[in-house]
This record gives C-alpha cells, structure tokens and sequence, in this order.
C-alpha cells in the first residue's frame, strides 16, 4: 500500500475511509464507554484506600473519576447524534429532501422553515460535521488529561526527589521543592492560559519569542506532540473553534456540578469524626462497604458480645515516620519507601535473614506498642500489637481484654506520641474514638 501523503491513491483512501469512518466511530465507542463504566469502580475503590491511607491518590482519584464521567458522556452524546444521522439517512431513502410545498404551510411559516430548517441533505450534513468533531474532541480530552497527569507526576516527582529521598536535609529540600514547584507552576499557567485562548501567544511575535521554549519543553512533559495535528486541524476552522471554545466551560460546570451535595442539616453532618455521639461505619469490619477501606481504625461490631474486642488499626506512611522518630535505630541506611523494583528482595534474602527479619519486627512492634496508647472509657490498657492483614489492608491488630467491662455503652480511645519537631518535645495526640455496646452472650 503506497503510504505517500501527497499521492492521489493515497488521498482518494483518505477520502473513501472518511465517508465510511462511523462504522469504527460506533464500534470504538461501544467499547470505550463499556470499558470507562467498568473503570469506575476501580477507581472509586483505589480512591477509597487512598484516602484511608492518606497518600497522593486521594487527589488525583477524583479528577480520574470526573474525566470517565465526561468521556462517557461526550461518547454517549455521540452514540445519540450518530444514531440520529443514520435515522436521517434512512428517511431520505424514503422520502428524499423536504418538500415544502407539500406540506401546504401558509408563505410566512414556508419562508421562514426554508431559512431556519434548511434542505434535509443540510441537516444531515451538519449532523455529520457534530458527530466526527465529537468523536475526535473526546479523544482529544483523553490526551489533555495525559498530559495534566503528566504535570501532575513532575510535581510528585519534585517533592520525591528533594523531601522524600531524604538527599537534602528537610529544611532545605522542602525550600528547594517549594522553589521548582512555584516554577513550574508558572510556566504552567503560561500554557493554560495558551491553551484556554486557542493560541493566542502564538499569534505575537514577542509573546511567540518568549513562549517558544515554554511550549517546545511542555510537549514533552506533556506528551502533545503525539496529538498535536489533531488540535491545529480542529482549531483551523471556524467550526472547531466554537466547539473548542464551549468546551473548557462545560468541563468545568461538569466538575462543579459533581461537586454539589445537599446539605440537610446546619450540625449534623454526612462525614464527621467518631466521637461518642457519631458513629463512622468504617470503624466497624462488619459493616465496610465494597470497596471501602478502614480510615484510623476498626473494630469487628458495633455490639460486642464476646469478653474481647479485636482492635485494628490500618498502616500509613505517617505509621512508620513516628516509629523512626520515635526509635532511631530502626533507621535504615536507605529509605526503601516508594517505587522499588521487587528484585532486591532476591539479593537481601540470605542466610539468617528471616532471624535478622523477626528481630527487626520485634523491636518494630515494640516502639508501635509504646507509641499508641488504648483506653477504653477512663481504663487504660497496655498495647500488644502484632502485624496481620484485614480487609486487604495491612496494619497491626491487637485483642484487647472485656473482662472488667459493665454491660452498656463504652468508648474505646486510641491516641499516639508523636515528636515535635519544632520544639523537640514529646506530645500526645488522638487518633480516633469509637464507641460501642458491650453485652455479655448469656
């Protein structure tokens, strides 16, 4: 097949494939919103353990979450116009143009549905002009949030180098970070605001000198060198630059309207903290949704009748920052925290590793039982946690004595010791409370 973009065969498959293209436009689409609709669950449940577990995903889940939406909706939007066009084609099988005359209206209405509705062959034109500029701007969406993650990723990628790595020292790492990060945020605003007013510093000659190097190093951040045709050939028309225009405003009422709630109540709230007078279901293993994650810490129940309660409480990155504060000889010599490639574990698993393994768990769990403190009401008990996995989380449990117990309402309180780092000075802080029934199984 002769690949020559300036050939006439070539031109005339171009030509041949565009009048034939809504075949692959629906197949396309069927899968794309079958595949986006089964995404999000996924996502929905990635989000929750991020936020249980308070990493970076609880940001950037919900944008991912937003964007299946809107390319579900753009795809859905048009499967319906395509829809509409193949019934338009049908019909002028059938019954050809608009007859007006036929249709006996008086001259005032004829004249004005010749200028306003137009011949049918129009109609459909205009149909096929919508239906191919939306299926290429939904694709094109696609490639725009690639490359906002893209950004988003380098911003990550800044506070791992200079706060994470623990290269620099904090004081200045975080100062460094807050310098490149204020930087690029700059520079991306500059390519905002250059994408929101379709290219208009392009268009100067001084703002185009200026700009020329911000735009050369984004598209490869963001990787719109691989779509870029797509945007100049949408944008060289009048047409595709309403659509364009309209676009940026819709996406943003979108976002704005699957941020709206209806707020019921001026003190009682969806979404509090556990405390003795509001009960969070993540606290209780039993009632955990699909896909929910323990947030601070759960108990099997709300009503306990056993002379026990099981005690869980979720790992955190911020778990293991307290316990090497607290205990600086568990202090590695490398930070092996984030993305690490599994095959060192091949290298480091010598002889006498599980022995060196169950003496490091040990003085681990040792510092986690002296930084986290239980009580349940004003009684005090001593922590014994161990390492296990519940509800997919890893985490410590702990079985925690009922035995002095009265029956009744109770309030178990878990609280840590945490560093400050400013002031150099031990402080107790609350973690969570959560209340439940005791009743003895007669």
């Amino acid at each position: 097949m002769n690949n020559d973009y300036k050939s006439s065969k070539f031109k005339e498959l171009l030509d041949k494939l565009q009048q034939e293209s809504w075949q692959l436009e629906l197949l396309i689409t069927g899968f794309a919103i079958f595949g986006l609709i089964n995404l999000i669950e996924p996502i929905e449940a990635a989000h929750n353990e991020a936020r249980a577990l308070q990493n970076y995903g609880r940001f950037y889940y919900p944008i991912i979450r937003t964007a299946c939406y809107i390319l579900v909706i753009n795809l859905v939007v048009h499967v319906i116009l395509r829809g509409l066009w193949i019934g338009a084609i049908g019909l002028r099988y059938v019954s050809s143009d608009i007859d007006y005359n036929e249709l006996n209206y008086s001259k005032r209405f004829t004249n004005y549905l010749k200028k306003k509705v137009g011949s049918f062959d129009g109609y459909i034109a205009k149909l096929e002009n919508y239906c191919s500029i939306l299926f290429a701007v939904t694709f094109l969406t696609l490639f725009y949030l690639i490359s906002f993650f893209a950004i988003i990723f380098i911003f990550i990628l800044i506070g791992s180098l200079f706060v994470d790595s623990n290269i620099f020292p904090e004081p200045s790492g975080v100062i460094i970070m807050g310098f490149f990060s204020l930087f690029l945020l700059l520079l991306s605003l500059i390519v905002f605001i250059d994408f929101v007013t379709l290219g208009y510093l392009k268009k100067k000659e001084w703002t185009s000198f200026l700009y020329m190097p911000i735009y050369k190093v984004f598209s490869i951040i963001t990787l719109s060198f691989l779509y870029r045709p797509l945007v100049y050939n949408l944008l060289d028309n009048k047409f595709g630059r309403r659509i364009a225009l309209i676009l940026f405003p819709l996406y943003m009422l979108i976002l704005y309207a699957s941020s709206l709630n209806n707020i019921r109540s001026n003190y009682l709230e969806t979404d509090s903290y556990s405390s003795i007078n509001y009960v969070q279901n993540n606290n209780y293993l039993d009632l955990l949704e699909k896909n929910e994650f323990v947030k601070d810490a759960a108990i099997p129940t709300k009503i306990i009748n056993k002379p026990y309660i099981t005690l869980f409480i979720p790992f955190k990155k911020e778990t293991e920052d307290f316990i090497l504060n607290r205990n600086t000889n568990l202090k590695p010599e490398k930070d092996l925290r984030g993305l690490n490639s599994n095959l060192h574990k091949i290298f480091t698993k010598r002889k006498g590793y599980s022995r060196k393994r169950d003496s490091i768990y040990s003085k681990y769990l040792a510092t986690f039982n002296d930084t986290y403190n239980i009580a349940i009401d004003s009684i005090k008990f001593t922590s014994d946690f161990i390492i296990n996995k519940t509800n997919k989380q890893l985490g410590f449990e702990s079985i925690v004595p009922l035995k002095n117990i009265q029956e009744g309402k109770h309030l178990i309180s878990i609280k840590r010791k945490v560093l400050n780092t400013k002031t150099q000075k031990e402080e107790v802080e609350r973690v969570t409370e959560i209340p439940f029934w005791y009743y003895k199984d007669h």
